[in-house]
């Protein structure tokens, strides 16, 4: 009885304990489960032979392994140990390209050709182009072969001012060398990022031309240099500003030719001078336009009246009472108004209007500084080159710093209303200044970025009656059409200009000289302004000859320069 009740015990305990998936199915019910899910199926075992099989496999993989450690340890392993020994790992500089430098018909200025070593080589548009362009210093090794000057940098022109913008971004490679030089491997960790392009308001054909007739004028006609620049009066774009004589940008870029550069510094013309930026001139008759607007706004003298030119002022000698000081007119040109003393450029007309003579007040010494400064002679134009230079205009407090004890007189103011003593100007600096009286008064700043709106926007509004200008426009046109700059009455278009002739040194047996206008005279878009520097008196050639040429070939090459709107 025991045993039966442990017996039903036990099979009650079994039954409670059988898990479904031990139940074996009917195969006839195997069509209603879904056979990829596997349903209605008992899992299959994991097969002796699979396993044998894993286990041959691993064992071969570590097998393996042990042989190729075996082989590099001991059968290579002295090898390895002096390539581990003498081989270095090192950083190598990939060098970025520089930016291109293009004129505003995206004509290359300044580029990249495959060079020796690890860089390019800067290469330049010449000649005429250094000072603006100006030169790059490359990247420099030590003794040791090893770079202590890593990248390109700008030492003068626009290379040094965009230096930032066209420079780029070095990259970097990691190379594996072993002690005889032999690369095993390498691995860039850093692609170069080639610089940023630059677009300028230069026309080159205009600049190359230009500076190649300033070029041949001096080494025919013995002047020591000359500059010039042409603006666009609406927003400061330089059209073309090129000295001359300049330096060669590829040569000092490359250090290499010590004869050469040695030469340039030797050479007493001051090769390395940027004559339109930072070279300071006496500029003569060209400041006769600013004073006579000064004579108009201050209400000096008007427009019509006539004063007499017999070739000559003269008033008492400070020095010796009994005697006459005189000041001297380049010729007799009888009675003129502003408009043909402008035309003709009477001394005497300006000598009356600056300091007075007689019964004719004058502006004084510090009107004409006044309005010397309006037109911003006495100031940089912030003109985007390094450098630039301020010019000087005299005065009685310039006048005691420089001849202490001598004060300031009637004569002094004389000769500065005419452009002599001690003034001095740049040619941009005229150029900016005669852009506002072509522009009706406004000063713009000049620029060599194309679209550069910070520069374009900013200008200064010189508060001066149309009218006014109205009359120094005309005296400026008469001086084409009979006047002193009569070599500029070309027929495809109508100039307004100004000559000056400054003389140089206690000898004067050599000038300065200049002009400087405004074209088309009836819609002006462009001014000028060109100097030649240190010519004998005795040249009958001179900066308008410059002028001429250039406006001969423009009528040929770019007459697009002379369209009116």
């Amino acid at each position: 009885m025991i045993f039966k009740i442990f017996k039903k015990n036990r099979i009650k305990e079994t039954t409670q304990f059988v898990e479904p998936d031990e139940i074996f199915l009917d195969s006839h019910n195997l069509q209603n489960f879904n056979r990829q899910q596997f349903e209605g199926r008992i899992e299959k075992p994991i097969t002796q032979t699979t396993i044998l099989f894993l286990g041959l496999f691993f064992t071969l993989a570590v097998l393996i392994f042990f042989i190729k450690l075996g082989y590099l340890q001991i059968a290579r392993g002295e090898t390895y140990l002096l390539r581990s020994e003498n081989n270095i790992l090192t950083r190598t500089t990939l060098f970025a390209d520089r930016g291109i430098i293009y004129d505003r018909n995206k004509i290359e200025l300044a580029w990249n050709k495959e060079g020796k070593e690890e860089f390019g080589v800067r290469t330049y548009k010449s000649p005429g182009f250094a000072h603006l362009l100006g030169y790059v210093s490359n990247p420099a090794k030590d003794s040791s072969g090893n770079y202590w000057q890593s990248e390109f940098e700008g030492k003068d022109g626009l290379e040094k001012v965009y230096n930032q913008q066209i420079k780029g971004m070095n990259g970097s490679k990691i190379i594996e060398i072993d002690a005889r030089g032999a690369v095993h491997s390498e691995n860039i960790i850093n692609v170069p990022e080639r610089g940023a392009d630059l677009v300028t308001t230069v026309d080159s054909r205009i600049q190359a031309e230009l500076f190649n007739l300033i070029k041949n004028l001096s080494d025919s006609n013995s002047f020591g240099g000359g500059a010039g620049v042409i603006l666009n009066v609406g927003n400061g774009e330089v059209i073309a500003s090129t000295s001359f004589p300049e330096y060669d940008s590829e040569v000092l870029s490359l250090g290499e030719n010590s004869e050469v550069i040695n030469g340039y510094l030797e050479d007493k013309r001051k090769v390395f001078l940027d004559r339109t930026i930072s070279g300071l001139y006496t500029p003569g008759s060209i400041v006769k336009p600013f004073f006579a607007l000064g004579a108009l706004a201050e209400g000096v003298i008007d427009q019509y009246k006539k004063i007499l030119s017999t070739g000559s002022i003269s008033i008492p000698n400070p020095y010796f009472p009994d005697q006459e000081s005189v000041f001297k007119d380049w010729k007799a040109h009888g009675l003129t108004d502003m408009r043909e003393a402008l035309a003709v450029s009477s001394d005497v007309y300006f000598y009356t209007i600056g300091g007075g003579f007689e019964g004719q007040k004058g502006l004084g010494i510090l009107k004409i500084e006044e309005y010397a400064k309006i037109f911003g002679i006495d100031e940089v134009t912030g003109v985007d080159l390094p450098d630039e230079t301020s010019g000087t205009i005299p005065s009685p407090e310039w006048k005691e710093e420089n001849f202490k004890g001598d004060p300031w007189r009637v004569g002094d103011t004389y000769n500065t209303t005419i452009g002599q003593y001690g003034f001095q100007v740049t040619p941009i600096e005229m150029g900016r200044a005669v852009s506002a009286i072509a522009n009706f008064g406004t000063l713009v700043t000049p620029h060599f970025i194309l679209g550069d709106k910070e520069r374009e926007a900013n200008v200064k509004a010189i508060d001066i009656k149309k009218e006014y200008y109205d009359v120094v426009h005309d005296g400026m046109r008469q001086a084409v059409s009979y006047g002193t700059a009569v070599v500029l009455n070309v027929p495809y278009v109508e100039v307004a200009a100004k000559t000056g002739t400054a003389q140089l040194g206690a000898s004067k047996n050599r000038i300065n000289s200049w002009v400087m206008g405004f074209f088309p005279y009836q819609s002006p878009k462009y001014a000028f302004t060109i100097m030649m520097e240190s010519g004998p008196t005795t040249n009958s050639v001179n900066a308008s000859t410059v002028m001429r040429g250039l406006l001969d070939w423009m009528s040929i090459n770019t007459p697009e320069y002379f369209q009116t709107l």
